[in-house]
């Protein structure tokens, strides 16, 4: 397996093994962007990234996430009604931005800060089979603090469930 503390070169897409190389920390440098390991990472691979694409021509993210029924989540949300948290979905459009950051340079460690509104509009359950994530950044903005701003919506099988706007993510560097 790679070392996941040496610098990797930024490409336009990731497999599983990447992400998960990512969660170990120094994928983008040491201090820098990580994502969290299982089972709160969100998504088994990111298909695109791009600093000029997206809804606003600054820059996008594309993940999936593949749904089984024996996913954690199902056993204990709800007994009886299993569906996939909201919050979830939300995190996972957090972490994609925070990799997004890290990706395209910026350093530190992302943190979520705030999203302005978030529209629920259906479910993930265990009859899901793909769950596909979209990030549009509308800014990003560099210098002490770097600072995403970003539209996110959410795909069961290719329909919208979950939409949010001004997902927010800033870049917190360690003081060392």
């Amino acid at each position: 397996m790679a070392d996941p503390h040496a610098f990797h070169t930024p490409k336009s897409h990731y497999t599983k093994d990447d992400l998960l190389l990512s969660s170990q920390g120094g994928y983008f440098g040491p201090g820098n962007a990580q994502l969290p390991a299982p089972p709160m990472l969100m998504m088994d691979r990111i298909t695109q990234l791009s600093l000029d694409g997206g809804e606003f021509g600054k820059g996008h993210i594309v993940a999936e996430l593949d749904i089984n029924p024996d996913l954690w989540f199902f056993a204990c949300h709800f007994p009886g009604d299993p569906v996939m948290p909201g919050c979830l979905g939300l995190d996972a459009m957090w972490q994609m931005l925070g990799y997004w950051l890290g990706w395209s340079g910026s350093p530190g460690k992302g943190r979520a800060i705030g999203v302005g509104d978030v529209k629920f509009r259906g479910d993930v359950t265990p009859a899901t089979r793909l769950v596909r994530y979209e990030v549009s950044l509308r800014q990003a903005r560099r210098g002490r603090l770097a600072l995403g701003v970003a539209n996110g919506q959410m795909f069961a099988d290719d329909a919208c469930v979950y939409l949010a706007t001004d997902l927010r993510v800033g870049m917190i560097r360690s003081e060392s």
